[in-house]
């Protein structure tokens, strides 16, 4: 029997462009963004630097290739070291890639609860003379969402400054960190090299990222981009898109209030554990004992609510500009109804 699917909480990137967004993209003025004459891009890429408190900035289709191209911008030669987090998204699903295109290989570090890297291991795995590129996540997703503070980037930076080194902030949900911390995205960036900033998630574009640094990096990332593929043509209607999302950042922090309270709601179903991170953005985990993330998927994906599996039995929820409060109960509800039916059903 087939369930109709009822609430999505797989993830923010199941947003989808509304009206506004849509009229926006109907109306963009375009060119040709490969021979840089698209003034809609152009005009993103500029917003995009200004906010994020870079020189410039480039649109890319995805997070995945800004971090890659990132990477293959920041490394000078052979020999260069990628370190970053072992729970981070880049360890976990875009080092084979990196290594595969720019040879560059990975240490991956401890990270504390919140997610910001281990500093004794961050200095273990750096070398006196060698090059080392060392990305921070924020939000840390798999340490529930966590928004680190600007300080957490500080003190790596004064940590990694004697050594050559690049630091990266792998800021797919930066936006979130920013206003759930009540500050500008551009505090967020500072003493980092460069910033992926993803458009696609919670602020509801249809595609795209930002990457920025300075002008010298983003001129070599422009070329990479294009040996990458990942050069659009009319981009300029993809980048309307990405205006209306930069406009709607405050708009978070809705999202942000309804996560809170599916968070509260989940733990008080009986056996729940619910982690509070120290400052929850868009992302809940739940678990429940005796029962597999795989398992807990399913029979949620049973009763209508979709999620996606983790690991140690954990389940992510993630709120985005699609939910409202009210799907708060129904979400609590199947989750109790999952305990209620018992564990011992495949």
């Amino acid at each position: 029997m087939t369930v109709e699917t009822r609430l999505d909480f797989r993830s923010d990137t199941r947003t989808a462009p509304d009206r506004a967004m849509r009229t926006a993209m109907a109306a963009a003025d375009v060119g040709d963004d490969a021979y840089g004459d698209d003034p809609t891009v152009n005009r993103l890429e500029a917003e995009g630097a200004r906010l994020l408190g870079m020189e410039a900035s480039l649109f890319l289709p995805s997070g995945t290739m800004s971090n890659l191209v990132a990477v293959l911008a920041a490394a000078p030669a052979d020999g260069t070291t990628l370190i970053a987090g072992r729970r981070t998204h880049i360890a976990l699903f875009e080092a084979p890639a990196i290594q595969r295109f720019s040879g560059t290989p990975l240490t991956q570090v401890p990270q504390d609860a919140d997610g910001a890297l281990d500093p004794d291991a961050v200095q273990q795995a750096m070398t006196a003379g060698a090059q080392h590129i060392v990305c921070l996540e924020n939000t840390s997703m798999l340490s529930d969402g966590n928004a680190l503070s600007p300080s957490v980037q500080a003190d790596l930076a004064t940590l990694v400054g004697p050594y050559a080194t690049h630091l990266h902030l792998d800021g797919a949900r930066l936006a979130n960190a920013a206003v759930a911390l009540g500050r500008p995205l551009s505090d967020m960036t500072a003493s980092a090299d460069s910033v992926a900033f993803c458009l696609a998630k919670g602020l509801g574009g249809p595609v795209g990222s930002l990457l920025a640094g300075t002008e010298e990096f983003i001129g070599r990332a422009r070329e990479l981009r294009m040996g990458l593929g990942g050069t659009m043509h009319q981009s300029g209607v993809l980048a309307a898109a990405g205006l209306v999302a930069l406009r709607r950042i405050p708009q978070l922090a809705a999202d942000h209030a309804i996560a809170a309270l599916l968070a509260t709601e989940l733990g008080r179903v009986d056996g729940a554990d619910v982690p509070s991170p120290s400052r929850r953005t868009n992302i809940v985990t739940v678990r429940l004992p005796g029962m597999t993330e795989q398992l807990l998927q399913r029979r949620l994906a049973g009763r209508g609510v979709l999620v996606l599996p983790l690991f140690d039995g954990y389940v992510r929820f993630v709120v985005h500009r699609g939910h409202e409060a009210s799907s708060v109960p129904e979400a609590a509800a199947a989750l109790r109804d999952v305990v209620d039916s018992g564990q011992g059903e495949a």
